[in-house]
Parts: structure tokens; C-alpha cells; sequence
């Protein structure tokens, strides 16, 4: 997995990147959970989502947002991260020009990020969420959410109780034409300790469906 280094707002941000030998492949962009509570693109379950897209034969890219890692720039509670987001994405597709799928994968504050870059960049067409932080965080930005993807939850999560998670996942389903897959992990808690498997299990059983949905339609 090469390491990368492109431009951000803040300076240069540090990535791994992994390039698909399959001609024209999809794209994944993977975001990591709070930089102040110790996240990076290292992070267990970030990488586990890096792993499971790249065994899917996707170009995929995990990279540390401002002020993380080798990263420039310092934190900005949310406001520059978002523009980091959409500055690897860029450089995702600008080193994949000729791709027409493209997904986004964020765990905890990664997963909030991510949905706020889904609000920005029409072309996403699907994204997964892993422990999105729905009591921190107003979601309500998702209105309407521009499509459909996967809410993972662990059911013994003491930093984000899973009926916020519940509630949140209610809501998107109410709206025309989305549809939001919802899996919840017995004995997990925020941090997934035991699950990663199943994670990968689950992010790789619910893409494959939908990747072959698509390809089955005329």
C-alpha cells in the first residue's frame, strides 16, 4: 500500500493508497474517527474498512486529515476536516479518471465527515457509516440524503446509545427512494474490539449486493 502525500487546504495530507489492477475500477475513500481522541487513518476499524474495499478489487484511499500523522495543519473542529475530505477525494479521482463508481466508508467522527462530504459531491453513489456519532452530532444536513448505503452499530456502544443510531437510521428511511441497510453488532461497543471480522463481513456482503444490483439492471 504506497504511501501518498497530496494538497490539502492546510497543507500536504498523508495517505496510503492502494491502485486496483482491475481496468476502470471503483473507488473507495476512507475516513478515520476523531484526530483528538487518538484517530488516524491506522485506526483498526478504518483500516478494516481500507481492507475489505481492497479485497473487492476497489483503488481505495485512507489518509490522516489536518494536523494527524504527518498531516499539516491543526485540528478545526469539524469545518476543515470536511474540506480535507474533499480534497482526497479529488485526488482519488483525479488518479482514477476514468471511474464511475465511487463510495465513501467513515467510522465515529469519520463517519459524520463523511456524510457531510456525501451532502457536497453528487457523484458518491453509495457510502457506509460505522458508529456515526447521532447524539453529537445534528445529522439533520441529511435532508434529503442523496442515496442509499449501510449503518453499522454496536449494540452495547456506551458513547453513542444505539437508539440514537435507531432513530437516525428511521429517519433517512422515510425519505423517497433511500434505503438504508442497518446492522447491529451484539456485545460491540464504540471501539469494536472483537468484531472486525464481522465488520468486514458485513461492509463486503452488503457492497457485492448492491455493486451486482446495479450491473443486473438494463
Amino acid at each position: 500500500m504506497p504511501e501518498v502525500m497530496f494538497a490539502g487546504p492546510a497543507g500536504r495530507l498523508e495517505g496510503r493508497y492502494h491502485h486496483s489492477s482491475q481496468p476502470n475500477a471503483p473507488l473507495a475513500l476512507i475516513l478515520h474517527p476523531h484526530p483528538l481522541q487518538g484517530g488516524t487513518m491506522n485506526n483498526r476499524i478504518a483500516y478494516t474498512m481500507y481492507c475489505a474495499f481492497q479485497k473487492m478489487n476497489f483503488s481505495v484511499l485512507r489518509y490522516n486529515s489536518r494536523g494527524v500523522g504527518r498531516s499539516q495543519g491543526q485540528y478545526d473542529g469539524g469545518i476543515g476536516e470536511i474540506s480535507d475530505a474533499a480534497a482526497a477525494l479529488d485526488w482519488l479521482q483525479m488518479a482514477n479518471t476514468n471511474s464511475r463508481e465511487l463510495w465513501i466508508a467513515g467510522y465515529s467522527f469519520g463517519a459524520f465527515i463523511g456524510m457531510q462530504l456525501l451532502m457536497r459531491r453528487p457523484e458518491i453513489q453509495g457510502w457506509i457509516s460505522i458508529a456515526p456519532l447521532a447524539n453529537h452530532y445534528d445529522f439533520n444536513f441529511l435532508a434529503p440524503c442523496p442515496c442509499s448505503g449501510l449503518m453499522i452499530a454496536g449494540e452495547s456502544d456506551s458513547i453513542v446509545p444505539l437508539q440514537e443510531i435507531d432513530k437516525l437510521v428511521e429517519k433517512l428511511n422515510t425519505q423517497k427512494g433511500i434505503k438504508v441497510a442497518y446492522n447491529t453488532i451484539p456485545n460491540a461497543d464504540h471501539i469494536f474490539a472483537d468484531q472486525t471480522e464481522q465488520i468486514e463481513k458485513t461492509i463486503t456482503n452488503y457492497v457485492k449486493k448492491i455493486l451486482k444490483n446495479r450491473s443486473d439492471q438494463p
